[in-house]
């Protein structure tokens, strides 16, 4: 039976991959790198600093840990500009996290940095949803290895601990995600999932191992969750 829900951010709660490509890719062209759809797609699960790193190895160029924070920062300041005037939030996502809050206790596992989460998580109201949040400053390693998701379990089990619950397997939980690394993250944490096919194919969240594939969280309920897991 499952008794808490763990969130991926970008591309499940948010729709800005896209979004955060766009940013990259004007940030990156002032080093003289131009990023193409097909290597952002490919480094899904990575957080900023190991995405960073990829694209000036790809394209061959040097880089310093002073221009490393510059593409960082920068990234961030313009994904903030994108979406200030309204959150791309996926249709029926907030409607989910509301009911499943009531049901279950929700976890956020991300690669994205504290700073971007926040500012939507704040502007949203989302923080009293969740009992626990692991962003990119919380991992060792990025996904598909399996230590986010296993902090998230870990950062939960001590929240329970203090309010005097009994601590949750990693099978009583389930994860949703839209990408492949997610899935594997996930799976390999020992966690059911369920992918989103909001940025790939079902055919890619399948083959990574997903145990259920949906084309939309609006589509989903407290029922439906209890009753396939």
């Amino acid at each position: 039976m499952i008794k808490a829900i763990f969130f991926d951010f970008n591309g499940v709660i948010i729709d800005d991959e896209t979004i955060q490509m766009k940013a990259y890719q004007q940030v990156l062209s002032g080093h003289e790198i131009d990023l193409r759809e097909e290597w952002y797609f490919d480094s899904l699960g990575m957080d900023d600093k190991t995405f960073v790193k990829a694209m000036f190895e790809r394209a061959k160029k040097p880089l310093t840990d002073p221009v490393l924070e510059t593409v960082m920062g920068a990234k961030t300041d313009l994904h903030r500009q994108m979406i200030e005037d309204e959150l791309p939030f996926f249709p029926g996502v907030l409607t989910f996290l509301k009911a499943t809050s009531r049901h279950f206790q929700l976890g956020l596992v991300s690669m994205a940095n504290q700073a971007e989460i926040g500012y939507v998580f704040q502007r949203a109201n989302l923080t009293p949803l969740f009992s626990v949040i692991v962003t990119a400053e919380d991992a060792s390693m990025c996904k598909p290895a399996p230590e986010c998701y296993l902090a998230g379990l870990t950062k939960l089990n001590e929240k329970r601990q203090r309010e005097r619950q009994l601590p949750l397997l990693a099978s009583e939980c389930l994860a949703i995600e839209d990408s492949p690394p997610g899935i594997e993250s996930a799976r390999a944490a020992g966690m059911r999932t369920l992918g989103v096919t909001n940025t790939v194919s079902e055919e890619a969240l399948r083959a990574a191992g997903a145990d259920v594939v949906t084309k939309s969280l609006a589509d989903w309920t407290v029922g439906a969750v209890k009753g396939l897991y």
